[in-house]
């Protein structure tokens, strides 16, 4: 094991990018031995210095490695030895190797890594079965490899034994290979999975103790802060620490393969509620070869990709087609003489595994009965949720399917106003009434945060104070929002739920799918947080507050109480009805072809709108599916469920990456900063004091009570790039980046762009756009130097229209009366619908120039002017007129100030189109409401 020495600060990013820290570790040594060799001939003093300094190399990167299986503990000695003897060369030599290994991943499928001496002498003695079994073969080579971690509370001595007899388990027929990493104590099994990402089971033994043996404040820090995040209940175990050791490790990696081995009564073991968590329970002096054929079987469930599969079969069969799809098998492709191109580029492949058919080993995605089916099992499964339905026309259509579902015409759809068009078009195709709530603003960037839970709150007790309480069917959150805030989902649901205990929700994690991999983000991801629900409303402690708090404000809350808009509300566990329904692109954050999405269901009243569930699903769905989405829609679960938790913290240590240069480089951040949480998120809404994640003094266990508590949370890998203070709108940037630098991007606001990491990105990107930014700055001040006073004044004056000459963000304002059940209300839903179809006669709208006159005058002396459809400028991206909205003077500013082009609904040439007087005054009769008495 490790000795003590001294460490680095705990900083955030030292965890969540586990990985690139251990490479760097090995790289610091590396660059060390290699001053020492290259000092071969200086004085003693000088080379006892350079050792020294390779030694403490070496103990810094020690006390890590006791958690991965490459270079184990036979290298490592040697390694050490190396150093001891002061063989500079050697020392040299066999980082170089270990650390080129680790870099390639190369040790993963060549057994010379393993090995200490050099390739180039005799190897004819290594036996390279025992790394990789029929090592002959080249098939060899490319089997999977992953480690499982060893919970044993023998003494480390019988370790290197233990991990021998697993290797002799091995067989050639293996699909996959694996490694063996030993940990003795609880501490250290947690330890262990947090940070070695190639874990993919646990063999936990009976009779584990507590304490971790590694003496390591950093390491001891981050574990303290996790448990105290999760909850996990050490005390009072019946059979001692192991099912404790479970829960804790499926809070932490959900998707783990846990296999516990008993020594007293494995029955009675099995037989236990947390034992719902492990996948095999062994008397754990019998049947190894049982407990090596089951992980193999984990793995193997995991890595089964039952749609993909087959397609990989149907591709390969002699078929013939007569349905109406040319380009299935590639012939019209391949032998014509004039699109050949598109067969070169495309591959063969592609159109092999094309078919508009569902027989012969394909399926149904609108009614799967084989492969999609048990594809879609077990991404649900994978994401935590009780069904899964995979969409292929993307996360537009999975909210209008939801919507359309849950929906009837006269519910109360709550919905921040910002959100994406498509929840806008799902209450126009249901019949739903929009209650808009809104989002607090962030005017000096021109974009909005997230919905604030106090006015989601008031929006419910109004609706209840006015008796349409029971309408209010469905709240709609973007979670985490284009910018990257995140709610704090439990707390929302919660609280929602002690006001109408049977809302259901729809979470649009459109941007947020990958969160489910990361343990610091999976609570704030809607299936996780419902997980933590479910757990609570159960909880005799939870059970007991309710009923406190039930004394005090009574079973029926009362609307008019305005204590309750700042008191935090628990739900009635005996009424709750806990009904989450989630939409996800794929695409935009795992491995996925655009536009394949997923709907995620949580929901134990499902079976009541299953019928019109799938009638949604009819509606919206293609009956022509792309085949290769639905593919790879299932190949992303694969691959999140084996490697997701890794490169997941990979692209939070990138972002992190990218903040911590940027906002610290002495050229790029006079022009350019990337905005943190105290600038995207108010005080009021980070109770925990949060700052940024790469602030001084910030640790790991400030960041975790912040994600744990905040009524917001800033996503990491989205990063507000300011560019208005180097004279660019974002626009404008954008497009310099992709013409001049071949850097793209999506999201601008006026004075900013959006950055993104994600699974794909590598350290070489951050690198490039580093690189770009410092050209981009050099530019600006060779610019300003050589243009004297002039351009300097210029500049300033373009950064102050940019930065302070911002124009204020418009709130929703009303719908028009006739649209509203109840003008006189104080709730705003309305009749979006009738507003929407009300457009599509010509002779009931209007058009009125931007400039014109005539709209001053009416905003003063009427009649008011009322929107005939949608107007969403990009950026911001969000509809700052519905139909059926009375524009307010607001608005009319907002849109005479806007200097952007793309503007959906908005016609230059024609003006805003308006519902003109003469039919508005026609629909002077109140709102019916199906099913609901007409408003007095």
């Amino acid at each position: 094991m490790s000795s003590t020495t001294k460490t680095p600060d705990s900083r955030v990013d030292q965890f969540f990018t586990v990985a690139e820290a251990r490479f760097d570790r090995w790289r610091t040594l590396l660059q060390a031995a290699r001053a020492w060799e290259a000092i071969a001939n200086q004085p003693p003093a000088k080379k006892q210095k350079q050792q020294a300094a390779v030694s403490a190399a070496f103990l810094e990167l020690r006390q890590w490695e006791d958690f991965f299986a490459f270079p184990g503990p036979a290298l490592l000695e040697i390694l050490n030895q190396r150093i001891l003897e002061e063989n500079a060369a050697e020392t040299a030599r066999l980082a170089q190797s270990i650390s080129t290994a680790l870099l390639t991943h190369s040790y993963r499928t060549n057994a010379f890594d393993w090995q200490a001496k050099d390739r180039s002498e005799d190897q004819s003695q290594i036996a390279l079965a025992e790394r990789i079994p029929g090592s002959a073969g080249e098939a060899a080579l490319v089997r999977p490899y992953f480690e499982v971690l060893i919970v044993n509370p023998a003494r480390a001595s019988a370790w290197p034994e233990l991990a021998q007899e697993f290797r002799k388990l091995r067989r050639p027929q293996d699909k996959f290979i694996y490694e063996s990493v030993f940990v003795g104590n609880f501490e250290d099994a947690v330890l262990g999975a947090i940070l070695n990402g190639s874990f993919e089971a646990v063999a936990i033994y009976e009779g584990i103790p507590f304490a971790s043996v590694h003496n390591n404040p950093v390491l001891h820090e981050f574990l303290t802060a996790y448990l105290a995040a999760s909850g996990i209940d050490v005390e009072s175990q019946p059979y001692g620490l192991g099912l404790a050791l479970v829960q804790g490790l499926k809070q932490l990696r959900p998707e783990l393969d846990i296999y516990f081995l008993s020594d007293r009564q494995p029955e009675k073991v099995a037989g236990e509620a947390d034992a719902a968590s492990i996948r095999r329970v062994f008397y754990q002096v019998e049947e190894p070869l049982e407990l090596h054929l089951s992980i193999l079987d984990g793995i193997a469930d995991r890595y089964d990709t039952p749609y993909f599969d087959n397609l990989q079969k149907y591709a390969q069969r002699p078929m013939g087609t007569f349905h109406a799809l040319p380009v299935a098998r590639g012939k019209s492709i391949f032998k014509s003489n004039w699109i050949r191109d598109m067969g070169n580029f495309y591959g063969l492949n592609l159109f092999l595994a094309e078919s508009s058919a569902t027989t012969g080993g394909l399926d149904s995605l609108l009614e799967p009965t084989g492969n999609i089916k048990l594809a879609q099992q077990k991404a649900a499964r994978a994401f935590g949720a009780d069904h899964v339905f995979f969409v292929t026309n993307g996360t537009s259509t999975s909210n209008k399917i939801v919507e359309q579902a849950l929906l009837a015409p006269g519910d109360i759809m709550l919905v921040d106003r910002n959100c994406h068009k498509s929840h806008h078009y799902g209450a126009v195709l249901s019949g739903a009434f929009p209650l808009y709530v809104e989002a607090y603003p962030l005017t000096q960037y021109s974009m909005y945060g997230g919905v604030p839970l106090r006015t989601i709150k008031k929006a419910l007790l109004d609706l209840k104070s006015e008796g349409r309480l029971d309408r209010a069917r469905l709240l709609v959150l973007t979670n985490c929002t284009f910018d990257g805030h995140i709610y704090n989902v439990e707390r929302v649901m919660e609280e929602c739920l002690a006001i109408k205990p049977d809302l259901i929700f729809l979470w649009d994690e459109a941007w947020f799918g990958f969160a489910r991999w990361s343990p610091f983000y999976r609570r704030r991801t809607a299936m996780g947080a419902a997980a933590i629900l479910e757990r609570k409303f159960k909880d005799r402690a939870y059970q007991a507050a309710y009923k406190e708090q039930e004394k005090k404000l009574g079973a029926d809350l009362d609307p008019s109480d305005p204590n309750l808009l700042e008191t935090r509300l628990l739900a009635n566990p005996e009424k709750v009805r806990l009904r989450v329904y989630q939409a996800n692109s794929t695409h935009k954050s795992m491995s996925c072809l655009r536009q394949g999405s997923m709907i995620l269901v949580k929901d134990p009243d499902y079976h009541t709108v299953e019928e019109q569930f799938h009638e949604a699903v009819f509606t919206h769905a293609s009956t022509s599916p792309n085949l290769q989405i639905i593919a790879t829609l299932d190949i992303a679960r694969r691959q999140m469920e084996l490697e997701g938790y890794e490169l997941v913290n990979r692209a939070i240590q990138l972002a992190l990456d990218v903040r911590r240069e940027v906002n610290s480089h002495p050229l790029i951040s006079k022009y350019f900063r990337i905005l943190g949480a105290d600038e995207m998120i108010p005080s009021e809404f980070r109770n925990s004091g949060f700052i940024d994640y790469l602030s001084p003094g910030v640790n790991w266990a400030t960041a975790v009570k912040a994600l744990r508590e905040d009524e917001f949370a800033l996503d990491v890998t989205r990063l507000t790039l300011v560019c208005g203070s180097a004279g660019y709108d974002g626009t404008q940037f954008k497009n310099l980046l992709a013409a001049e630098y071949d850097i793209q991007l999506n999201k601008t606001s006026r004075n900013s762009v959006l950055l993104q990491t994600n699974i794909n990105n590598t350290r070489s990107d951050i690198a490039q756009l580093i690189k770009v930014l410092v050209e981009i700055s050099q530019e600006i001040e060779t610019r300003l130097a050589q243009g004297g006073k002039a351009a300097q004044q210029a500049f300033a004056t373009r950064v102050k229209s940019l930065m302070t000459d911002v124009p204020n963000l418009p709130d929703f304002s009303s719908f028009y009366s006739s649209f509203r059940e109840d003008p006189s209300s104080v709730t705003g839903e309305g009749d979006m619908r009738s507003a929407f179809f009300g457009a599509y006669r010509e002779e009931q709208c209007e058009h009125l120039k931007l400039s014109s006159p005539e709209i001053d005058k009416r905003l003063k002396e009427g009649p008011e002017l009322v929107s005939a459809n949608f107007v969403i400028p990009y950026p911001p991206g969000f509809p700052i007129m519905v139909p059926g909205q009375v524009i307010s003077p607001e608005t009319i500013e907002f849109m005479r100030n806007l200097d952007v082009k793309e503007i959906h609904g908005f016609n230059a040439a024609l003006g805003l189109k308006l519902l003109n007087p003469e039919f508005l005054q026609s629909r002077r009769a109140p709102i019916r409401v199906p099913g609901v008495a007409a408003a007095a």
